[in-house]
């Protein structure tokens, strides 16, 4: 691969947190599963990718989000939002907030409808990214950090790119059956080696992957107990509340993720807006995803009490809930404030950008959706 070169300091980070997996992997026999290796790599205390120091979004960082391409994306969310928040209570949690522009958006938007907000909580793991958003957000009275989910709540969640980034199990078919990837050090280097399905695991596989026992030798994919779990907690916190939670993410329903020629899996690593496979490489530097499975994270919801309201593409999602009529509040004929929107509107719904590897779940309780929405729901194809 050919990589942008890290800077001393930041070599120098990953090492520390290299040595750091390492002792684990010996302190726990020679191995750790992967979920437990891209935690650490991910989350390890002031050394994890998000809890570490390195600049993740914009041009400095590794990749982009939609709130950082146009306020419109925010705006939008803002209409269904404001939908929610009458059935509901006007209160929003959001997890995982990034630079703190989708929040500023949000609550603008809601303003401008005359919808004012009680609280706007966000929960953040990443000490960099919490440390941007409250200088960001400073002048915003109603915004809150907290470091989990409250008991109860009514209200709204907003999830962005959120899944994506939570631990998975990696799991490989041999010719012995299905076994779960562990990681190890080879001469140095991490690398993977497998054991058995523990019944947890077992199970997790026949539920969340179709036609498992016909899958090729060698097919590598991922399982995402963490997801579904975070999938459960919000169904306990809305147990006492009512309200909605929006998550958007890259991702399939289970009928599209286990493709024969998805032989490797979903599983990709971004460093420096560049994209490639090697969960090793430089670990504290570089992000490491999974797509989402859809089906999973409906039925761990749904198995959990809280009902799946709405399933579609992002592009349904936004044209639906009026992004189109937003960006014409931007005059065409003045080329050089309409067009930046403009673009920034395709890149979000275009099937060949955005618009449809983004799905948006929307699972909730005691609420109705914006008929524009429902008559976008694909739910049928989870």
């Amino acid at each position: 691969m050919s990589l942008p070169v890290p800077d001393p300091d930041a070599l120098a980070a990953s090492q520390a947190l290299q040595r750091l997996i390492a002792a684990e992997i010996e302190q726990q026999g020679g191995s750790i599963a992967f979920s437990r290796f891209m935690e650490l790599a991910l989350y390890a205390p002031r050394l994890g990718y998000y809890s570490g120091g390195a600049s993740k979004l914009g041009a400095a960082g590794d990749f982009t989000t939609a709130p950082e391409i146009t306020p419109l994306f925010g705006a939008t969310l803002a209409r269904v939002a404001a939908a929610i928040i009458a059935q509901s209570a006007p209160d929003i949690i959001e997890f995982g907030a990034g630079t703190g522009r989708l929040a500023r958006d949000v609550i603008t938007a809601l303003e401008k409808q005359g919808v004012g907000l009680n609280s706007y909580t966000i929960i953040e793991l990443s000490g960099e990214l919490r440390a941007r958003q409250q200088e960001a957000l400073a002048d915003l009275p109603q915004v809150r950090w907290l470091d989990a989910m409250p008991e109860i709540f009514s209200g709204v969640v907003l999830a962005n790119e959120v899944l994506d980034a939570m631990p998975v199990e990696l799991v490989i078919r041999t010719a012995g059956g299905w076994m779960r990837q562990m990681v190890t050090v080879d001469n140095g280097a991490f690398a993977f080696v497998q054991e058995a399905l523990g019944p947890e695991l077992h199970e997790q596989l026949i539920r969340q992957v179709p036609e498992h026992q016909h899958m090729l030798e060698g097919y590598v994919t991922e399982l995402h107990p963490v997801g579904t779990g975070f999938m459960g907690s919000l169904a306990q916190m809305f147990a006492g509340g009512r309200g909605a939670a929006i998550l958007l993410d890259y991702g399939f329903p289970a009928h599209e993720y286990y493709l024969d020629q998805r032989l490797g899996g979903t599983l990709m690593c971004h460093y420096r807006h560049h994209a490639h496979p090697d969960p090793f490489y430089l670990p504290g530097l570089q992000d490491i995803t999974a797509h989402v499975d859809f089906t999973a994270m409906a039925l761990a919801a749904q198995d959990a009490g809280l009902p799946v309201l709405g399933y579609m593409s992002q592009a349904a999602f936004l044209l639906g809930a009026g992004i189109g009529e937003l960006l014409l509040e931007y005059d065409p004929e003045q080329a050089i404030s309409y067009l930046p929107h403009s673009r920034a509107v395709q890149k979000l719904v275009s099937p060949a950008e955005m618009g449809e590897l983004f799905k948006v779940l929307i699972v909730g309780k005691d609420v109705q959706l914006p008929d524009a929405i429902v008559r976008a729901d694909r739910s049928h194809r989870l």
